[in-house]
């Protein structure tokens, strides 16, 4: 391996550091995520599709990688971004270093840059398209990384979306209601939640048609997180008009984009994303303030919402719309994620409080 690699931004901004993990070049959305543990779980999370991730917290790796933390079936990122990653972790868990971990799936990383320099430039000018190689130099990547494709151009839902149905093994408890979560990018722990609340979970593809999912006869749906630009998705927008009034539907995070797409609100991209821990979220319904993670780069526009949809939730930081309800049809919805893992672990109440939709809709 080579014993430098660069980080070169679409603006031509050129990061030196220390190669690690697998010796390959990668390219993406270049992102910041603010969460100061959980990185194995940021690394499988779909919702990082297409992206090179970079962690502001200054040390990854300390507490090594294991096989119950994994969020989907492979590492979803295109690289990993860190000041500093330890190669002697200390766990009882631990079974393989983030080096291992990350040659083992052919994705680069890099250390030893200033990624505080980095992530204010993130937040200055936006995310932007990168390129992390160890294999050419500064001016030839940035001139490959021009003629690559860009990332709202993709359907990345498409791409990390099961391939077929399938179901979630039941969690020892009886199973009293069957709930449908359609795949935009869903990761295991919504599926754990739900199975440990006594529910029976079947997982669709993200194109699979209304009439499909009332085929399997849900007491609700789940529209599951995911990646990318909701603008792709209005296949997943027509299922979702098809379920409208005929099962209750939770949306979250890109689940959320889609539902509100439903009820004819545009999403736009943010400038630099939600990314991490510790966002401030308001619940106008109840006043309660919550303290929440999330992972997306668009927001739903609420003035062009219609239909019977309105706010539910608000980001104290920049008062773009974090949640959804209807007025009159058993549909919520929220941005941030209630299924956060490691945490916080704030937010598990939004399943509480979708399941009591489907009890209320089955009458008991």
């Amino acid at each position: 391996m080579s014993d430098k690699a660069f980080l070169v931004l679409e603006d031509g901004t050129v990061y030196e550091g220390e190669p690690f993990g697998a010796p390959v070049s990668a390219h993406g959305e270049v992102v910041f995520d603010t969460s100061m543990a959980g990185y194995q779980e940021a690394l499988t999370d779909p919702s990082f599709a297409g992206q090179i991730m970079v962690l502001t917290y200054p040390l990854a790796g300390n507490y090594g990688i294991n096989r119950f933390d994994a969020e989907s079936r492979r590492i979803q990122v295109r690289g990993m971004v860190v000041r500093e990653h330890c190669d002697i972790p200390s766990h009882w868990q631990n079974e393989m270093t983030l080096h291992e971990y990350l040659v083992q799936s052919g994705i680069p990383g890099l250390s030893g840059i200033d990624t505080r320099a980095l992530t204010r430039r993130l937040r200055m000018a936006g995310v932007m398209a990168g390129i992390m190689t160890s294999e050419e130099s500064p001016d030839d990547a940035l001139r490959r990384l021009r003629e690559l494709p860009r990332y709202g151009d993709i359907d990345f839902a498409r791409q990390v979306s099961t391939e077929s149905l399938y179901e979630w093994p039941d969690d020892g408890e009886t199973s009293k209601r069957h709930i449908v979560v359609i795949d935009l990018g869903v990761k295991h722990n919504i599926m754990r939640i739900l199975s440990r609340m006594g529910c029976h979970v079947t997982v669709v593809p993200c194109p699979t048609a209304a009439e499909d999912v009332l085929a399997l006869k849900p007491d609700g749906v789940v529209l599951s997180p995911g990646p990318g630009d909701p603008a792709h998705l209005g296949y997943v927008v027509r299922t979702v008009s098809g379920l409208l009034g005929k099962t209750p539907i939770m949306g979250i995070c890109l689940g959320h984009q889609v539902l509100g797409a439903a009820f004819g609100a545009g999403n736009f991209k943010l400038k630099f994303g939600h990314r991490g821990a510790n966002h401030p979220v308001r619940d106008l319904v109840t006043g309660r303030f919550y303290i929440t993670a999330q992972n997306h780069g668009y927001a739903l526009d609420p003035d062009t919402l219609r239909g019977g949809a309105e706010v539910s939730h608000i980001n104290l930081n920049d008062g773009t719309v974090e949640g959804l309800r209807h007025r009159e049809l058993p549909v919520v919805s929220i941005q941030y994620h209630s299924e956060a893992s490691p945490g916080p672990l704030d937010n598990t109440y939004f399943f509480d409080r979708f399941l009591e939709i489907v009890a209320d809709q089955k009458g008991h």
